[in-house]
């Protein structure tokens, strides 16, 4: 069943809640979940495809391509993570254009110098407002559809301070993009402060990164002060390296998964999950077609 778009979902009355995925097979367990909206993680692409840090290894189209096998395989609208759309503005046309064609229901840019790194690494630069405001309405304008949202990031708290960072969101919003994100907030003061200026005006995103400079709160707390986006982008690939740490070292140390069967999915439901009976059902129906 095909789900509400997102930006319908933002009209609504409570903030809508995102996941992290970084695949289609955590995509289908996130939509089987129930959850309205996912979202594509830049940095869970670089731990998960490269074995890498978030500090700019990836390219515009590993995330396009990891972007059109799961929207191929769910309903579910995807928040993608488009860096700082991978170079200048031409750059940042060319990247909207292949992250929409490959399903992105809202693609996010940010005003980091190139090679960006992780919103709560420390050492980040931004670019001027000028240019940033410059790339958004590229971005803008690239779009095919107006269903396709552009979500604008601002990573100037930590290099140029809180007041600035709101007055560069002031100038995003005025490019017209669709939602606001400052990212790293220190206090819930100012994640306070950002509602009371901002919500009655546009869509604004809290990300939660467990461990990160911003305080994690529940989606019901955010949504209660103005948030109409949570994201908590990097809790599933943590909570797979968790698992598999222990999973690794118990298979290592007794040479076979019997201890862990009862945290495991076994060959016929790891199959019911993903359909394979339906999919085999599918392809019996063409068989001996003339």
């Amino acid at each position: 069943m095909t789900k509400k778009n997102l930006k319908d979902q933002l009209r609504g009355d409570q903030a809508v809640l995102a996941p992290g995925i970084y695949d289609a097979f955590t995509a289908l367990i996130a939509e089987q979940a129930g959850f309205d909206a996912l979202y594509l993680s830049g940095a869970s692409i670089a731990y998960t495809r490269l074995g890498r840090s978030d500090v700019g290894l990836t390219t515009a189209t590993e995330v396009a391509d990891t972007l059109a096998r799961i929207t191929e395989r769910v309903t579910t609208p995807v928040i993608v993570d488009g860096d700082t759309g991978f170079g200048n503005a031409l750059n940042t046309q060319r990247t909207v254009r292949a992250f929409e064609r490959a399903g992105a229901a809202m693609i996010q840019l940010e005003d980091q110098t190139f090679p960006k790194r992780c919103g709560h690494l420390n050492g980040k630069g931004v670019i001027s407002a000028a240019e940033m405001c410059g790339k958004l309405r590229a971005a803008l304008d690239a779009r095919h559809s107006e269903q396709t949202l552009i979500l604008a990031r601002t990573d100037a708290l930590a290099v140029e301070g809180f007041q600035q960072a709101l007055e560069r969101a002031e100038a995003y919003l005025d490019c017209g993009v669709d939602a606001l994100f400052i990212e790293a907030l220190r206090t819930p003061e100012q994640m306070k402060e950002a509602c009371d200026r901002f919500a009655n005006r546009i869509p604004l995103l809290a990300n939660m990164v467990e461990g990160g400079k911003t305080p994690v709160k529940s989606a019901d707390e955010l949504s209660s002060i103005g948030f109409r986006i949570v994201i908590f982008p990097g809790g599933t690939a943590r909570a797979a390296a968790f698992m598999l740490r222990d999973y690794y070292g118990s298979l290592r140390q007794h040479r076979t998964t019997l201890p862990w069967q009862d945290r495991m999915l076994d060959f016929d439901a790891l199959n019911d999950m993903i359909g394979t009976p339906e999919l085999m059902a599918t392809g019996k129906k063409f068989e001996g077609a003339a």
